[in-house]
């Protein structure tokens, strides 16, 4: 039965069904041969165009979208560094390429509206045909790219323009160019901060790139898919616009009365300037000179020749750069001389050493281990009192006292005072300074060291220890950064004034200042005095080593009011181009400058008058 069956099945499958079979696969294959054919003719003939499209579209939908870094402003919201929008001059040289009669009217379009020198297109083309993408123009304006636009979309007098379009970017611009350089810095390689703020704040100014992709979903689709950038955030300084202002200006009138004497032509070696709050540590103005336009930071022509830039190697001109960039507040140490006077009085008062009624008789010179250490009144200042002693800033006293305290509380005071330690200011490069320790101090060093000489500080470091001198013994952090906003002007976070530590009692800090508004009514800092003011400070003269060769750092640090202080100025001026350098009459005069225009301004209280505070 079963062999029947099967027989049946095999007569049933004819030869006739067996040739409809192989017609039917010979159609398929011959639908298949002319798919292909087809397909071969498309890519041929048209292939070009519709490469283009997936490739534009790819290009398109794969770019980078570039964050916008944040901007810095001074304490009340002016910005001193921002970025704006530019725009990238791209060309798709394949796309241009694709029918010769696109090439000429797309290179007139990039000469008439950018600039662009024709010739440098068609090298490109010659060099790279088949370039998707080539930067021929970074950092076109607004209005530039607006016009391009306009071209772009008119199809009736542009019609065979192709292959350019616009990449969206930003430059970092800084509107008031030199102004305050050494505290906001500058960028390099698009958002990498060199110097100041720009370095020591980069991840906070920065944000994350988005991205602009596409991509086909389960039903063959198109979809475009954001991701927006993450801009990032404003850094509100401490810095005050117009103090900044005021102290440039009066840097560059003196260094214009005392100029054509150095490498620089200028009038001192450097002449800076720091502002500070005493009450919180903020600073309100740091400058040095000389200073660099923030938006070229490598052009040297304000201070060299043509002939002299050209003459230099690039390893010079590397030390050049590095020369204008270094912030001479923050990074530079020196023998602070006679300004350091009150400090070495206030340790004497602490230690219980000094009462506040010691005499002195200053001959002009005292002998201590092998050498005569003189005093800056050859002639000797005769009786002083403790008071008078820093009025007239003589040596001889201050010697005895500094002998007084002994080496190990004089050590433990600098220390205590931020001496010899980074302070740990918001700012890139700061420099630790040269101090003796106590095994190491000899007679002779503690002597020289009592009134300022023989050991290294950073304007910083005393600028800061000065300001807990005067303010009752509280000693602040430095610092230049108050507020981070966000984008949108958002508080993100308060830099809070840091306390770190307290130097000196109230009692001996209200001594201190007797003596140094004294130093400013009847010492040798009368020229420093303001009108309407009481301003207390102290003067500084340094001879630089090596000793005897002519050269001097003056200085000068004053602040007022005498109760509850509310601003310091401190100017140091290395080198003044004088023939006599070792006078601080230069550095009184600008600082007396500086606090005639700047008091007003931030309301400082003015002195009392029969009785009275005038307002």
């Amino acid at each position: 039965m079963a062999k029947h069956t099967k027989n049946n099945f095999q007569r049933k499958f004819t030869t006739f069904m067996q040739k409809k079979l192989v017609l039917l696969f010979v159609a398929i294959i011959l639908a298949f041969v002319i798919l292909v054919g087809r397909i071969t003719y498309i890519n041929a003939s048209n292939g070009s165009s519709y490469t283009k499209v997936v490739l534009d579209q790819q290009q398109y939908n794969s770019r980078t979208i570039p964050f916008k870094r944040g901007d810095i402003v001074d304490r009340n919201g002016t910005k001193i560094a921002t970025s704006e929008r530019v725009y990238n001059v791209i060309l798709d040289v394949k796309a241009m390429c694709s029918d010769k009669d696109y090439i000429e009217p797309t290179i007139a379009v990039l000469k008439e509206c950018f600039g662009i020198d024709e010739q440098e297109v068609r090298t490109l083309v010659d060099e790279n045909p088949s370039s998707r993408y080539s930067i021929l123009l970074k950092g076109i304006d607004y209005e530039t790219a607006q016009r391009f636009e306009a071209i772009d979309a008119d199809e009736e007098n542009y019609p065979d323009v192709r292959g350019i379009w616009l990449e969206d970017d930003y430059i970092r611009r800084y509107p008031y160019n030199t102004l305050a350089s050494d505290v906001i810095g500058f960028t390099v390689n698009g958002n990498m901060g060199s110097n100041g703020i720009e370095a020591a704040y980069n991840s906070i100014l920065n944000g994350t790139d988005g991205r602009e992709y596409g991509y086909l979903d389960e039903d063959s689709t198109f979809e475009r898919t954001v991701k927006e950038p993450d801009n990032g955030n404003t850094v509100v300084s401490t810095i005050d616009l117009q103090v900044q202002s005021i102290v440039e200006k009066h840097i560059l009138a003196f260094n214009d009365t005392y100029k054509n004497g150095f490498i620089t032509g200028e009038g001192s070696k450097t002449t800076a300037v720091v502002v500070m709050n005493p009450q919180n540590g903020e600073i309100l103005a740091e400058a040095s000179y000389p200073n660099y336009d923030l938006n070229k930071p490598r052009d040297l022509t304000k201070y060299y020749s043509e002939e002299e830039l050209e003459a230099m190697t690039d390893e010079e001109k590397i030390e050049k750069y590095n020369q204008l960039w270094n912030n001479f507040c923050v990074s530079e140490f020196y023998e602070p001389g006679s300004t350091f006077k009150p400090f070495t009085i206030a340790a004497g008062l602490e230690t219980g050493v000094l009462t506040g009624d010691e005499g002195y008789t200053c001959g002009g010179m005292l002998h201590i281990g092998d050498h005569d250490i003189h005093c800056s009144n050859r002639d000797g200042h005769g009786p002083q009192s403790l008071k008078r002693s820093l009025e007239n800033s003589c040596n001889v006293a201050l010697m005895q006292i500094g002998q007084s305290i002994g080496r190990e509380e004089f050590c433990r005071y600098q220390k205590l005072f931020g001496f010899g330690e980074y302070t740990g200011i918001d700012l890139p490069g700061e420099a630790l300074g040269l101090l003796y320790e106590a095994e190491n101090m000899d007679a002779a060093s503690l002597a020289t060291n009592a009134f300022g000489q023989n050991f290294n500080v950073t304007m910083t470091q005393l600028a800061a220890s000065f300001c807990a001198l005067i303010n009752g013994g509280d000693y602040y952090k430095p610092h230049v950064v108050r507020q981070i906003w966000d984008e949108n002007g958002n508080l993100i976070e308060n830099k809070n004034p840091i306390l770190q530590k307290k130097t000196i009692s109230k009692e001996t800090s209200d001594i201190v200042k007797d003596y140094m508004l004294g130093v400013v009514q009847e010492g040798t800092g009368a020229k420093a005095a303001v009108e309407g003011y009481d301003v207390g400070g102290k003067t500084g003269t340094a001879e630089k080593q090596p000793r005897g060769n002519g050269k001097y750092l003056v200085s000068f640090i004053g602040y007022a009011p005498q109760e509850n202080p509310e601003v310091l100025v401190y100017v140091v001026i290395d080198e003044p181009n004088v023939a006599e350098q070792a006078s601080s009459s230069y550095a009184m005069q600008l600082s007396a400058d500086i606090m005639t225009e700047i008091f007003p301004y931030l309301g400082v209280k003015k002195a009392a008058v029969e009785g009275n505070n005038v307002d």
